[in-house]
């Protein structure tokens, strides 16, 4: 990519879309095409086949998503197959049609089996069922992955997909809606204000997660769009990961709040573990460069500051 490049990023208004948006102008990148949904439904087939021909993109980072976390899986199931095929198929299919240079699709650590082996290697894809409470978000980014190996295959196309682990950073508080890490941000924040004698983590606690923070996700976006062009796709992670009653009692430490700990076992757990093996991005040359403590703090103190203004 070089700076003069017309750069669509998909989704980024997210999480992931505004980091890479930082990535991209810290780097020194300004003809970058930004659409909300509201001025772009990604779902609707005639208006990305209108945009793709208008502003001819020459390269797209497709980060746009219909994204949640165990709850909103479970009550959304045909949201999220019916929206993340939609917006993957709409975009990678007129990315092919207009010529875009290269394109970048992501996907997520869900697409692994439930029982695969641990660390999860890109090679255990489709060897096994998948985690059932997101089975229809999982099928969906699978598919997307399929099709960037497609369209390479039949059209020729500089199509790369990357898998990243669970992530966190600024932008992801809504309590029924995030992943872990963001909600137990939430939870014991809004413990702590209310002074409430306990928090309730859901499930219990013993299940294993990697976290990636989303900046951190952006910079290696931004080096995979420079530097590789494999078929397959990439994990991207740190190689660490923690139980969640250690990530509740670490909040709980950066949060200052004083109170107990609760365990509702009646909640589901999902995935026993879920670490990815990240040798194959390690030997391209990338790794993390935040912190897990230091990013989680400077994530919360962000919000905290924005929750007093």
């Amino acid at each position: 990519m070089q700076n003069q490049d017309k750069i669509y990023v998909a989704g980024h208004r997210g999480m992931v879309g505004s980091a890479i948006v930082r990535k991209l102008q810290t780097e020194g990148y300004g003809n970058l095409l930004l659409r909300s949904s509201k001025e772009l439904d990604l779902r609707d087939q005639k208006a990305v086949e209108t945009f793709f021909k208008t502003e001819k993109p020459d390269y797209v980072f497709l980060a746009a998503a219909k994204v949640g976390g165990i709850l909103a899986n479970n009550t959304y199931p045909a949201t999220f197959l019916y929206d993340n095929l939609a917006i993957q198929t709409n975009v990678i299919h007129n990315a092919y049609l207009n010529g875009v240079k290269k394109l970048l699709f992501l996907g997520s650590s869900c697409i692994y089996p439930k029982m695969a082996p641990q660390p999860l290697k890109e090679s255990y894809l489709l060897t096994g069922l998948l985690e059932p409470t997101n089975e229809p978000y999982a099928i969906a980014k699978i598919t997307g992955i399929k099709m960037c190996e497609s369209y390479r295959r039949q059209y020729g196309c500089n199509f790369i997909s990357a898998m990243p682990t669970n992530l966190y950073g600024p932008g992801d508080y809504d309590l029924n809606n995030s992943h872990v890490l963001p909600a137990l941000l939430r939870k014991f924040h809004e413990a702590k204000i209310n002074h409430d004698p306990s928090v309730v983590v859901w499930g219990t606690g013993t299940p294993l997660r990697e976290f990636l923070h989303a900046d951190d996700l952006a910079d290696a976006l931004y080096f995979l769009m420079q530097h590789y062009d494999g078929a397959e796709f990439v994990n991207v992670g740190t190689g660490k990961d923690i139980s969640i009653g250690d990530l509740a009692r670490l909040v709980k430490k950066i949060t200052g709040y004083e109170g107990t700990l609760q365990f509702d076992t009646s909640k589901p757990d999902g995935t026993p573990r879920k670490l990815l093996d990240v040798s194959k991005l390690q030997t391209l040359g990338w790794k993390p460069s935040i912190g897990f403590e230091e990013g989680i703090r400077s994530v919360y103190i962000q919000k905290f500051t924005e929750d007093q203004k």
